[in-house]
Order: structure tokens, then C-alpha cells, then sequence
């Protein structure tokens, strides 16, 4: 094949090379602008993973590279006057000149041509001239841009400014990240040896404290000035140096996260930061650029040229979606990290570290034993505790209520109820979760009216047979386990009056449907019947209705009581835009869609009882546009804590049809994050988490004070007993009963 590559940077050469590699015969050629000493970088960080593809793939210019590395394990993190530092990370360093000089001259003993301070105008003449056009030019691809129409690049600047910088003074020991509290915000550094002399010191700051520094007005001498005086301490009299002498002014960029909905057109295909981007702080850009070069190179040796670029953009977008996940997750950390500076800075280091949610909480344990269980021992101490166990272990209090652990049974709806009364399967359900070692077990939505049931399969606390089958299950939960329960209630507004969860979720019934209220007189979907807006009379019934029923909750022994105003119920049906539009003063601004929901709370608030906790579950956001965002979401907790909510019940959507959620590991756990941090008001989290790593992992960076799973306790009412033995932790209490269960399984973990 005759070949060209478009840009000269690492991705490109490392294709030339292989291709080379697996047919000698190939006739290739590498165009760049840019002469073969410039480079506009300083180091390229790679994973070990990395360099063990690239010895498989061409063991000479690996060694080549390897011979030249800066290697290290530990991470340094300095804040607030603490430098904290964690080992086994296992990263390597390498100057992107000498990278690509290695890489240059690796391709000319293959027989790769080399060209030059050769500016490419259009790639449509090299793909009449040539079998292949590889376009590895850079994040701003002129290739990308000339058919932009068929790749379909999207692009998203990011909001934090940088600058990519170096220095002489070392960093040999640890990358290193360095927080700076100055008159006009907080600005930060990455730091990382890549030779004997220089390291890479990038300086990133938010746009409001670029601005206020007046960083646009400066010249690129006087940027790199005001970044050597911030960072003075650091830099032990060393200068920082920028060698971007290609950009203009002060060198400063906002990153764009690029992502193409196709990778080739014709005979061109895109490769590197052409086809996508991920953020320096996972330092994963080289990584794409290599690996997605080995994996070209090997499906065009495979198959046909549609079938290679078929399987590469296929196989790699895969992995680049995967990369770009968690790039994301670390660049919006540092997009909001002053919501963390606060943090105690083992908190802080924790949350860093596992920023992108690539490293777990026992992910840490084997790269670090040692840092993990002193983190491990400063969160029990700071829930008042001073044993040696996992964070999901650690006690909690809400008022007068004190939980064993972390771990609370979220409400799940169970479509078994007779006429809204719990029945055996009620007793069973809930006496299994309560006996399964989680601290807090709650109840699915107990609706305060017959009309304000979801179905007819949905409980209640509307009559006094109900409030005596809940005392049955509390009083079962409260004698035979250490577990607290929780009766969360609430009113299905215009969800109400549909089918059982296992038939057709929301649909309505196929008769007997009864009338249905909401904010407005707006329709679940086109299927569900018109409700009726609520009128002022309407609302004062409804108020009453809840009252009871949390008078009904208080008899009944409840240790806690949690209000459902998410998931597009009634009370949720007032705060969304979406489903609220009225013309009175519960309509329109935040502040009025609030009052009614604030004047349930509080009613409920005024005979629940003072030493009880209360909590509210919203929705964080609608995931549509014009509904509740997440900025909305950290006022309307706000609302409801200073209403007295003890805690937010904290999880998403479900509010409207026209949602678009974004589902994924911990989906929704940066909502209580943001809430947490922001707000300073303890959250639970919820949505899509199953394992004892993601409990440990939120708690311990301060992401929730409490942990809900559902689903998991679906399929195992045992959930906690079971994790506590996976993780060795023999002081969860088991029921007397079933020690012996306890002990068999515990054998076959160590035997494992």
C-alpha cells in the first residue's frame, strides 16, 4: 500500500512503524508542518498496561523508550499545608521531544520517509494520490474540519483554563498536585518528572479566577511570571518555562473533548486526537494515540480497508468511550474541586484519587495497604469510632436515631398489597432485609390516601388496619435485629391509578381507573387520563392526608420518616417545571413551586416527632431540557433542609417521558455529591449501585454520609453479611440462628 500520514506526532510514527513492521513493502510517508526537534509539550505519562502493548507490538522501539523513562509509583498531594502520598500507582514519564525523536528514528530504519515543514493544505489530493490517508493532525484536525460533515465532530470546551508549562526543579519522587489558595481563588498544578532535568508543571485555575488575575491581559512573560509567584514555595527558586511559542499571548487553553460519530471517509481515516480526545489529567491522550495505531495497523493486515476501519473505529471507540468516561469524571473534579477543598485532606487525597472512578476502594487497597487502612481508620474516628473496619461499617446519627452501618435498603415497591394494607409478603419482605445486616431498611412509597395510591397492589397509611400491619413489621424489626426502619410516604399525583409494576409500568388500568390529581391538569403520557388540578381545597385535604399518615407512622414505631417528593409524584409534579405550570402562586419561579411541597414537609415536620429524623427524596434532575437541573437540585434541597429536613434522600428523572437519562455505574451518586459539598447537608446516594468497592468508595471521598441499594437486596436480602465477609469483617452480627451459615461461608471466602 502506499500510505500517507497527515501530522508527525507519536500516534502517527508509531503507525508508520507498524505498519512497517507487518509488510516491509508498504510505502509510507509522514507529513508535518513542524520541524523534527519542535514540540509544543513537555512530558507524556504512560501506564505500565501501556508499555506492555508496545513491547508485544515492536520490542525495539519499546527498549528504546523504556531506556529513557522517568519512573514512579507514588502520588503527592498538597493541600492545606499537608502533602499526603499514596504508593503503587505505577507510572512512567517521558519527554514528548525525546519520544519523538525515538519514534522518527525508529521509522526511518524501517524505511518510513519523513517530511518536513510541509504544511497540508486539504487531505483531498492525498487521498487521490494515495491508498490510505491516516489524519493523526492534533485536536484541531484540519482533515476533521474539511469533511466535517461526514465525521460529525463533537466538541466540547471544557471550562477550566490551563497552561502547559516546565521547570528544572524536581519532581522525581511523586506526580504531584499542588492547591494553592490565592487573593483571587484557588489555582492548582500538575506536576511529573519525564527526564533527569525537567518535569511538566501544568497550571490550571477556574475561568472566574483566570479572569480576576486578568490572565488574558498579560503577556505570555508575564502569565508564566504570576504562575511562578503562586507557586514560588513549590518551585524552591526554580523559573517555569513555556516553550509554546506557536500560540499567541498568554498560552492559555480551555481542552476540548472531541468525539467523532464516524472515523473514516473513503480511503481517509482519523487516528489519535483527530478522532478523540481525553483529558491530560488522566494523561491518557499518548495512550489512545499508540494503541489505536496498533489496533489500525493490525485490521488492515486482517481484511479488506471497509472491513479495518469497520473493526478499528468498532473495537477503539469502545475503549476511547471508556477513557473519555472517566476522563470526564476527573475533568469535572477538577471543574468543581473548590466544592472539595474544604475536605479534611485525607478526605481530600481520597477523592482525588479516585476522581475518575478507574481506581476503587479495593483497587487502593492493593496498590496501597498501608495509606488505605490510616484513611480507613480517620473515617471510623470521625463517625466516633475507633475500630479497624471499611467505611460502609462505620455508625451513623441522625437525631436520636443511631445506625449500625452505612448500608440502607431503599425503598422498592412491591405491588402486594390488599386494599393498601401490607399483608405476609410485607412481613417476609421486610423482615428478611431488616435480618440481612443493613442499617436502615425502608418502606416502598406508603401512600396517604386510597386515590393517592400508584396501584392497587401499592400500601398505605390510611386506615387503622394498615397502621397495625406496619406495628407488626416494626415491632418484628426492632425484636429480632439491630436494623432501624424508615416509612417513606407519599402521593402518586398523576402516576396514579395504573397497572401493577410486572404488567405495564405507568399504564393505566384496562378499567375501574379512579380520578387523579397534580399541579396541573397535564397527562402522565397521551395514554393516562387528564388529572385534575388541584385547587386550594384539594391541597389542604391532601396536607391533612399526610399528617395523619405520619401520625399513623409515629404509633406504628417508625424510627424514621422520609418524604417522596421525586420520581414525578405529586409533590415532585410541583417542583418540575415540566409538570408545573400554573398561574397562582405555587407556579413559576422555584421559590413558588416549592411551597406546597415545603408546606407538606413542614405540616409533617410540626407532628413528627423532635428526637426522629425526617428525610426528602427528589428527584436531582429531570434529564430533559427546561426541567430541574442539577444547580436547581442543590436549591431545592436546600429548601427542604432548612424546612428541617435531616437528610436528602438523593436520586433522579422518572419525572417526565420525555427524559433522557444518562445510565452508568453510580449514575446518580454526583448528584449527592454536588448536594453534600455544596450545601453541607448530608445526602444519601442511589442509582446502580451493587458492590461493597462503589459503598466504600462513595463514603470515604465524602460523596455520601449513607449508601442505598435496591436491587442488590432484591436478589440478596443478605447483601451486608454476605460483603462483610467478602471484605473479612467478623464483627457484623449475625442472626443466632444462621451462625452456622456464617462460619461454612466464611471458610470457603479463605479457602478462595
Amino acid at each position: 500500500m502506499r500510505v500517507a500520514c497527515l501530522g508527525g506526532g507519536p500516534g502517527a510514527l508509531y503507525f508508520a512503524i507498524s505498519m512497517k513492521l507487518r509488510d516491509p513493502d508498504h510505502e509510507i510517508v509522514v507529513i508535518e508542518r513542524n520541524r523534527p526537534d519542535d514540540t509544543f509539550g513537555w512530558g507524556v505519562v504512560l501506564s505500565d498496561e501501556t508499555l506492555t502493548n508496545l513491547s508485544e507490538n515492536d520490542p525495539v522501539s519499546a527498549e528504546a523508550i523504556r531506556a529513557h523513562f522517568a519512573y514512579w509509583d507514588d502520588i503527592a498531594v498538597v493541600h492545606k499545608g499537608t502533602r499526603t502520598v499514596s504508593s503503587g500507582h505505577g507510572f512512567c514519564g517521558i519527554g514528548r521531544k525525546k519520544l519523538l525523536l525515538l519514534l522518527q528514528q525508529r521509522a526511518r530504519d524501517l524505511g518510513v520517509e519523513l517530511r518536513f515543514e510541509t504544511e497540508v493544505e486539504s487531505a483531498a489530493p492525498y487521498m487521490e494520490r494515495y491508498d490510505l490517508v491516516v489524519a493523526s493532525d492534533g485536536l484541531n484536525s484540519r482533515a476533521r474540519s474539511e469533511f466535517a460533515e461526514v465525521f460529525k465532530p463533537d466538541i466540547d470546551l471544557r471550562q477550566c483554563k490551563f497552561v502547559w508549562l516546565g521547570t528544572r526543579q524536581k519532581f522525581d519522587d511523586a506526580f504531584t498536585f499542588i492547591f494553592e489558595k490565592t487573593e483571587h481563588g484557588w489555582v492548582w498544578a500538575h506536576a511529573y518528572q519525564f527526564d533527569e532535568d525537567t518535569a511538566t508543571f501544568i497550571v490550571e485555575c477556574s475561568q472566574e479566577t483566570w479572569d480576576a488575575y486578568g490572565f488574558e491581559g498579560m503577556t505570555k512573560e508575564e502569565s508564566v511570571a504570576t504562575c511562578e509567584r503562586i507557586f514560588a514555595e513549590h518551585l524552591d527558586g526554580h523559573s517555569l518555562v513555556s516553550n509554546a511559542n506557536h500560540l499567541r499571548g498568554s498560552a492559555w487553553l480551555n481542552f476540548p473533548r472531541v468525539l467523532c460519530e464516524s472515523w473514516s471517509h473513503r480511503n481517509l481515516v482519523l487516528l489519535g486526537d483527530a478522532a478523540a480526545t481525553a483529558h491530560f489529567s488522566i494523561g491518557s491522550g499518548t495512550k489512545l494515540a499508540l494503541e489505536s495505531a496498533i489496533a489500525l495497523a493490525s485490521y488492515l493486515h486482517e481484511g479488506d480497508m471497509a472491513s479495518a476501519f469497520r473493526r478499528y473505529e468498532e473495537d477503539r471507540r469502545v475503549e476511547v468511550l471508556k477513557l473519555q468516561s472517566a476522563a470526564r469524571n476527573s475533568t469535572e473534579w477538577f471543574e468543581n474541586v473548590e466544592r472539595y477543598l474544604d475536605l479534611d485532606p485525607v478526605q481530600f487525597n481520597y477523592s482525588l484519587l479516585t476522581r475518575s472512578q478507574r481506581i476503587s476502594h479495593e483497587n487502593l487497597r492493593l496498590r496501597d495497604p498501608a495509606w488505605l487502612a490510616s484513611a480507613e481508620a480517620w473515617f471510623q474516628r470521625q463517625a466516633a469510632s475507633n475500630r479497624d473496619r471499611a467505611p460502609m461499617f462505620a455508625p451513623y446519627q441522625l437525631r436520636g436515631m443511631k445506625l449500625k452501618n452505612r448500608i440502607v435498603v431503599s425503598p422498592m415497591a412491591q405491588y402486594k398489597a390488599l386494599e393498601g394494607c401490607p399483608t405476609d409478603w410485607h412481613v417476609v419482605h421486610y423482615g428478611e432485609r431488616a435480618k440481612g445486616g443493613a442499617g436502615l431498611v425502608f418502606t416502598e412509597m406508603t401512600c396517604v390516601s386510597a386515590e393517592g395510591r400508584i396501584t392497587l397492589g401499592c400500601p398505605g397509611l390510611y386506615a387503622a388496619e394498615h397502621e397495625a400491619a406496619w406495628k407488626r413489621i416494626v415491632d418484628f424489626v426492632h425484636a429480632e435485629t439491630e436494623a432501624k426502619i424508615c416509612c417513606q410516604i407519599g402521593h402518586s399525583g398523576r402516576k396514579g391509578s395504573t397497572q401493577l409494576g410486572w404488567e405495564e409500568m405507568d399504564a393505566p388500568l384496562q378499567d375501574g381507573n379512579w380520578p387523579i390529581l397534580s399541579a396541573s391538569a397535564l397527562p402522565w403520557s397521551a395514554r393516562n387520563q387528564v388529572p385534575k388540578e388541584m385547587d386550594r381545597a384539594d391541597m389542604n385535604l391532601v396536607r391533612d392526608q399526610f399528617v395523619a399518615a405520619a401520625e399513623m407512622a409515629e404509633r406504628a414505631g417508625f424510627d424514621m420518616l422520609e418524604l417522596h417528593a421525586a420520581h414525578g409524584y405529586l409533590l415532585s409534579s410541583f417542583i418540575s417545571p415540566l409538570s408545573n405550570r400554573r398561574s397562582d402562586a405555587c407556579g413559576g419561579s422555584l421559590e413558588n413551586r416549592m411551597r406546597y411541597p415545603l408546606e407538606i414537609f413542614c405540616a409533617v415536620r410540626n407532628v413528627w416527632p423532635a428526637d426522629k429524623p425526617m428525610s426528602v427524596r427528589i428527584s436531582a434532575t429531570d434529564w430533559s431540557d427546561g426541567g430541574v437541573d442539577a444547580a436547581e437540585a442543590v436549591r431545592i434541597a436546600a429548601f427542604f433542609r432548612d424546612a428541617g429536613a435531616d437528610i436528602c434522600d438523593v436520586s433522579a428523572g422518572q419525572t417526565s417521558t420525555e427524559a433522557q437519562p444518562v445510565y452508568g455505574r453510580m449514575f446518580q451518586t454526583p448528584f449527592s455529591d454536588r448536594i453534600r459539598n455544596e450545601l453541607g447537608m448530608p445526602t444519601m446516594a442511589v442509582g446502580n449501585i451493587f458492590e461493597p468497592d462503589h459503598v466504600n468508595s462513595i463514603l470515604m471521598a465524602g460523596r455520601a454520609d449513607l449508601v442505598c441499594l435496591a436491587r442488590p437486596h432484591l436478589s440478596d436480602p443478605y447483601w451486608t453479611l454476605h460483603a462483610a465477609v467478602a471484605l473479612r469483617d467478623d464483627e457484623v452480627a449475625w442472626p443466632d440462628p444462621y451462625l452456622a451459615g456464617r462460619d461454612q461461608m466464611r471458610r470457603l471466602a479463605d479457602r478462595g
